[in-house]
C-alpha cells in the first residue's frame, strides 16, 4: 500500500517509536520524506528502528522520554526540535493499558495508565506547541486516540477514560492553538493486528471479537497510513479538531 505524500522538509517527532505503532509511525513518516525524531524510554529498542530507517535513506535520531515526566518532556522535545532544525509534526503515540474488572483496580494502576495516555500526551503535546509556535511555521499535532474513547468496552476502565480524555484534550488544542497556525487532530483506530495482539486475535476469543467487525478482519498497520499523512501533511490544512476512525466499521456495528 502506497501513498504519495511530500514530507521533505518537515521534522517530526514520534513518541512511543521503539516499537508498535509508534515504529511504524516514525518509518511511514520518513518514507515520506520527512527527519524523525524517535521518543521513548527503550534508548536501545529507538536506536535499532533509527538504524533502520538511515539504512533505508531516511534521517532520523533517538531521543529518551518518559511522558510522565515533565522535565524528561521538555528535554526531550527541546533535543528533537534542536537536532531536526526545529518541530512541525508530532505523532502523539505513547499509551499503555490494563485488563482488569473496575471492582478490582487498584489506584496506582489507574494512575499508572491515566498519566502515560492522558497526561503524558498532554505535556508532549504542550511542548511540541511551544516549540512550533516558537519557530513560527505551525505545525500539526496528531493524537493516537482509539476507538475505545467513543464507545466502551469491558475489563478496560482506565484505557478508556484515558482516551476519551485524549479526545476532548484534541479539540480543546484545536481551538486554541488555530491563531498559531498549529493544527490539531485525532486518529482513531480500531483492533489492528500487531505483533503483542497476534496471539490473543486467534484464539476464541479473539476471533469472536473479530466477527463483530463488520469487515470482519483486524485492520494491518499499513492500512493507518493513509489517514496518518492526511493529518501530517497540508492535505488536511483546512482540518483542525477532526477525529478520524479507522475501523473496519466497528463503530457502527449494531448493539
Amino acid at each position: 500500500m502506497s501513498f504519495e505524500v511530500d514530507l521533505t522538509g518537515r521534522a517530526a517527532l514520534v513518541t512511543g517509536a521503539s516499537s508498535g505503532l509508534g515504529r511504524h509511525f516514525a518509518q511511514v513518516l520518513a518514507r515520506s520524506g520527512a527527519k524523525v525524531a524517535l521518543a521513548a524510554r527503550r534508548v536501545e529498542s529507538l536506536e535499532r528502528v533509527c538504524e533502520d530507517i538511515v539504512r533505508d535513506g531516511g534521517e532520523a535520531v533517538a531521543v529518551p522520554m518518559d511522558v510522565t515526566d515533565a522535565a524528561s518532556v521538555r528535554e526531550a522535545v527541546a533535543d528533537a526540535a534542536e537536532g531536526l532544525g526545529g518541530l512541525d509534526i508530532l505523532v502523539n503515540n505513547a499509551g499503555t493499558t490494563l485488563v482488569k474488572p473496575v471492582l478490582d483496580i487498584e489506584e496506582a494502576e489507574w494512575d499508572g495508565v491515566l498519566d502515560t495516555n492522558l497526561k503524558g500526551c498532554f505535556l508532549v503535546a504542550q511542548q511540541a506547541a511551544r516549540a512550533m509556535r516558537e519557530h513560527g511555521r505551525g505545525g500539526s499535532i496528531v493524537n493516537i486516540a482509539s476507538i475505545l474513547g467513543l464507545r466502551v468496552a469491558g475489563q478496560v476502565a482506565p484505557y478508556v477514560t484515558s482516551k476519551a480524555g485524549l479526545i476532548q484534550l484534541t479539540k480543546v488544542m484545536a481551538l486554541e492553538l488555530a491563531r498559531h497556525r498549529i493544527r490539531v487532530n485525532a486518529l482513531c483506530p480500531g483492533y489492528i493486528e500487531t505483533d503483542l495482539n497476534r496471539d490473543f486475535f486467534a484464539s476464541e476469543a479473539g476471533q469472536a471479537l473479530v466477527r463483530r467487525v463488520p469487515q470482519r478482519r483486524l485492520g494491518q498497520m499499513e492500512e493507518l497510513d493513509g489517514p496518518l499523512l492526511l493529518l501530517c501533511s497540508d492535505a488536511s490544512s483546512f482540518m483542525t479538531g477532526s477525529v478520524i476512525a479507522a475501523d473496519g466499521g466497528h463503530l457502527v456495528s449494531s448493539l
